[in-house]
Formats: structure tokens, C-alpha cells, sequence
């Protein structure tokens, strides 16, 4: 009986996961909706709406409409709310609404919590969402005063501080929506707004466990495993993907002619496709290795608990220290002097296998609804998929043309990219392990 009572109690927590954001989804839909959200002269079909949503609730920002020339700034700031809610997490404003009520947070709320951030004990859920609501403050107030600094002198106090908040908030949910209405590339010269941006990315997109570890390293005089790996691996991928676009866009004269404006324009491109979409330079002028490369970084994506997408850091470096172990012919995975659990490896294979299937599907998929332009190959299609998944938003030239059959591809894919493949590993997971009374030998096949 008790083992029937944990089962029902996983699986229902995954569901009420979904179910909150398809909510979320559901009720940007309704104000999108409203004649007040569009601009003057503006109409928006049903479809359209929904993309919006669903792209704003996922933190992705695809559009297929332009956010700072179609929609009001009533839509705009509806688009802003479904961000930050989704980016934090539906559950952080529903605890947050507890606190001021003063009433007590319940079990199922708090389980709710501990699966929304990823964390492995439920007495963490008050001390983190502390830190998640106080480290979200400070810094998106700290973003939009920096960028204030730069915004007010040229677009006036009003516009100014309208325009510090939304991309002080957007940069750090990590989503790629805008109110220039041609991303950044108006300040790809400015490299004050860009080193602004790359900070407010790193910290939405490094994790609220990885900085309350941080922020406590001075009492605990350590830091946890978790931690150790993210930032060995955010590290590594932030130089690794710097110098390699340094080698593929040598010859771009769209960046910027000054060495320190190249170096961080260059640096941006690097910590762009980590979910967050704002780019500098228009992705069609990319070369083709740069594009590959931002496909790879986008199928990473950022942190557990964070506010990014892709199958994660520390999926990718689990696998990768994996990998290590297995050429040098050691039997343990080991990083830090520990050693990394089987049920750690198996679900990290088990996530990189699933998103592969979904990925391929999904291209496979498009590439019988949407026209390829003569000037791009598969690469059209494959980007816009791994843009979705990764909730990056950056975008070859699809999104806006796709058919109602490809907008539907890609809000799914967005909606299993932000909540759907992290709530099927941890259902699998978690479920009650199935003793055999009975083990068949065991043999080995050819591999490779």
C-alpha cells in the first residue's frame, strides 16, 4: 500500500509541473489577446497569440511577430510578467504569495518546489527560495540601474528606465525578447551594454544553487560537487567557445573594427546561445562554423535550477568526465575525489538520448511543412529546432514564416524544452526500483 502511495504522489507532481505552466500559457493567451495588447492599427490571429505565450512562459523568444513594433506596451509587459514567471518559476511567486499572507507553506507545495528548482532535500525549499526571490531582485535592480546609466542619455528618463527594466529582466530570465525590434544590434559598439548583458545572463543562466553555495563559501569553506561541476563546465564552454569564434568570424566586418569592441562582441557570441537570444551581429551573416557551434552551445543550454534551457552543464560534463574515465580504462567517473553515481551517468544518457529523439522528430517534421530558402540548407531547420528546445531564441529567418503546422512543432518543443523532458527523466527516476527475484547471465555484444 505504501509503495502504491509513493508512485501516485511522483507521477501527480510531474503533471501539476505541466500543468501549471500550460496555465501560465493559457492566461497570457487571454491578455495577449485583448485589443489594449497590440499596437495602434495592429491585428493578431489566434495561433499567433499562442506562439507569443507559449514563447514568453518557456523563456525561449522566438516571435513571430516583432515584440517592440507589434505589441502595446501593455503587451509588451505582459510578455515581460509571462518571462519572469516562468523563468523563476510559478511555484516561487506562489510561496512568495504564502510569506506575505503568513501562512504556512504545505507538503505538496513544498514538494512542488523542491522539483520546480532541482533540489535533492526538502528542507532546502525555504533557505533556496530566499535566495531564488533575493538573488532575482538584486540582480535585475542592480541591471536596470547599470543600464540606465547608458539607456536614459539617449532615449530620455521615460524611455530610459522603460527600456532598463524589460532588458535588464529579459537578459536575466535568459530570454531573447526586445523592445529595439532588431535585438542588440544597434549596441553591438557599445560595449558597456554588452559586458551589462553577458553579466545578467551568466548569473540567470549559472543557477540559484551554484550562487547560494558561492555566497555561503565563506562559513561552509567548500563548495558542493554540483557546483564544482557547473562552474568547471560553464568555464570550459565559455573559453572553448570563445576562442573557436574568434577563429570563425576573423573575417565578420559586421562586428565592430576596434580590438576591445571585437573581443567582447566576440565574448557575447560565446555566452549568447546559452539560452539567453539577444545577439549583436545578424545570425544570417554568421559563418557556417559559427552557426555550428552556436547549435552545439544551444544543445547544452545552462544550469539546473536556473533560468536556462538545454540539457544542462552538468548533463554535458558528467558525460564528459564519463567519456575521459572510459578512454583511460578506469571503471569509476571521478571529479573533485568523488565519484560520480551509476544513476547519475544513466540519467544524464538517458536525457541526452531523449532530447536526441525529440530533436529528430522534430526536424523531421518541419522539413515536410517549411520551404528551405536556396541560400540555407538543413541547417535552417535543425537551428530553429535546437533554438526552441534550448528555450534560446535565436533565430535563422524560420520562426516568422513557419506554417500552423511548424508553430506547433515549435511551442511544443519549446514547452518540452523548458518542463517536458526534465519532468519524464525525474518521473523515470524516481519511481520505486523493481526487485528481480531472478538475474539473467549476463553477456556482451559488439560496440563500435
Amino acid at each position: 500500500m505504501e509503495r502504491f502511495r509513493n508512485f501516485k504522489i511522483l507521477n501527480t507532481l510531474p503533471q501539476k509541473m505541466v500543468a501549471g505552466f500550460v496555465v501560465l500559457i493559457v492566461l497570457g493567451t487571454l491578455l495577449l489577446s485583448l485589443p489594449l495588447a497590440t499596437a495602434a492599427g495592429r491585428t493578431t490571429s489566434f495561433i499567433d497569440v499562442v506562439f507569443t505565450a507559449a514563447s514568453a512562459t518557456c523563456i525561449t523568444g522566438l516571435t513571430v511577430v516583432n515584440t517592440a513594433s507589434h505589441w502595446s506596451v501593455f503587451g509588451q509587459l505582459v510578455i515581460l510578467g509571462l518571462a519572469e514567471v516562468g523563468a523563476l518559476g510559478y511555484m516561487t511567486f506562489a510561496v512568495l504569495l504564502f510569506n506575505i499572507m503568513r501562512r504556512n507553506i504545505g507538503l505538496s507545495t513544498q514538494l512542488m518546489v523542491k522539483e520546480s528548482l532541482n533540489l535533492e532535500n526538502l528542507s532546502d525549499t525555504k533557505s533556496v527560495m530566499r535566495y531564488v526571490v533575493g538573488l532575482s531582485l538584486l540582480f535585475q535592480v542592480g541591471g536596470l540601474v547599470l543600464l540606465a546609466v547608458d539607456f536614459i542619455p539617449r532615449f530620455g528618463w521615460r524611455r530610459g528606465l522603460y527600456v532598463s527594466l524589460y532588458h535588464s529582466v529579459m537578459s536575466f530570465c535568459n530570454a531573447g525578447f526586445d523592445v529595439f525590434g532588431n535585438s542588440l544590434l544597434n549596441f553591438r559598439g557599445d560595449s558597456y551594454v554588452l559586458i551589462v548583458t553577458m553579466i545578467l545572463i551568466i548569473a540567470g543562466g549559472l543557477g540559484f544553487l551554484v550562487w547560494r553555495d558561492l555566497l555561503l563559501y565563506h562559513e561552509r569553506k567548500r563548495l558542493s560537487l554540483n557546483s564544482k561541476l557547473t562552474l568547471v563546465t560553464t568555464i570550459s564552454l565559455f573559453v572553448i567557445g570563445f576562442v573557436l569564434f574568434l577563429v570563425t568570424e576573423r573575417n565578420l566586418h559586421a562586428l565592430p573594427a576596434s580590438w576591445f569592441n571585437r573581443t567582447v562582441n566576440t565574448l557575447f557570441l560565446s555566452v549568447t546561445p546559452r539560452t539567453a537570444g539577444l545577439i549583436t551581429v545578424p545570425t544570417t551573416s554568421l559563418q557556417a562554423g559559427s552557426i555550428f557551434l552556436m547549435m552545439i552551445l544551444m544543445f547544452v543550454g545552462g544550469t539546473p535550477g536556473s533560468t536556462a534551457g538545454g540539457i544542462k552543464t552538468t548533463t554535458f560534463g558528467i558525460l564528459m568526465f564519463q567519456s575521459i574515465a572510459q578512454l583511460r580504462g578506469k571503471r569509476d567517473v571521478e571529479f573533485s575525489h568523488r565519484r560520480f553515481s551509476q544513476a547519475n551517468i544513466s540519467r544524464a544518457l538517458l536525457l541526452i538520448f531523449l532530447a536526441s529523439i525529440v530533436i529528430t522528430v522534430a526536424t523531421l517534421i518541419l522539413t515536410q511543412t517549411e520551404h528551405i530558402p536556396k541560400e540555407f540548407g538543413l541547417e535552417y531547420i535543425v537551428f530553429e529546432v535546437l533554438s526552441a528546445f534550448g528555450t534560446v531564441g535565436l533565430s535563422l529567418g524560420l520562426t516568422p514564416h513557419l506554417t500552423v503546422i511548424g508553430k506547433l512543432v515549435i511551442m511544443l518543443l519549446m514547452f518540452i524544452g523548458r518542463v517536458g523532458i526534465f519532468t519524464s527523466l525525474y518521473s523515470l527516476s524516481k519511481r520505486q526500483p523493481k526487485v528481480n527475484s531472478i538475474r539473467y547471465p549476463e553477456e556482451n555484444i559488439l560496440i563500435g
